[in-house]
């Protein structure tokens, strides 16, 4: 995964130095549809809202775990956690604190076996 990673990471300074992209993303839509979506989701409540937010993140989980799954069909548990850990916020950490939440993870579910 780190080698994807630092591919986009120089793709992204290639862009930025050529002038395509100011490196925060792509953006292809118009400032007017930007104001129009952003009233219309200002129109539900903070209940729907919430309840949108939470869907899409349980999409979006549920997306990288199949994936992972795909990649290792005899993937456990633990395996899971620590793909789902590493994909959605793996590189918020630095390496030490990364492999000290993974031996968490890790230690968790063997204390869930017993």
């Amino acid at each position: 995964m780190s080698d994807e990673l630092d591919v986009l990471k120089a793709v992204t300074a290639e862009l930025v130095r050529a002038g395509i992209s100011d490196g925060m993303g792509m953006n292809d839509t118009s400032s007017e549809m930007d104001q129009r979506y952003r009233a219309l989701l200002m129109q539900r409540t903070g209940e729907e809202r919430l309840i949108m937010g939470c869907a899409m993140r349980d999409t979006a989980r549920a997306f990288v775990e199949a994936s992972l799954r795909a990649q290792d069909p005899q993937a456990t548990v633990e395996s899971i956690r620590k793909g789902l850990f590493l994909r959605f916020y793996g590189q918020e950490f630095d390496a030490e604190r990364r492999a000290k939440i993974l031996a968490a993870i890790e230690s968790s579910a063997h204390s869930v076996d017993k």
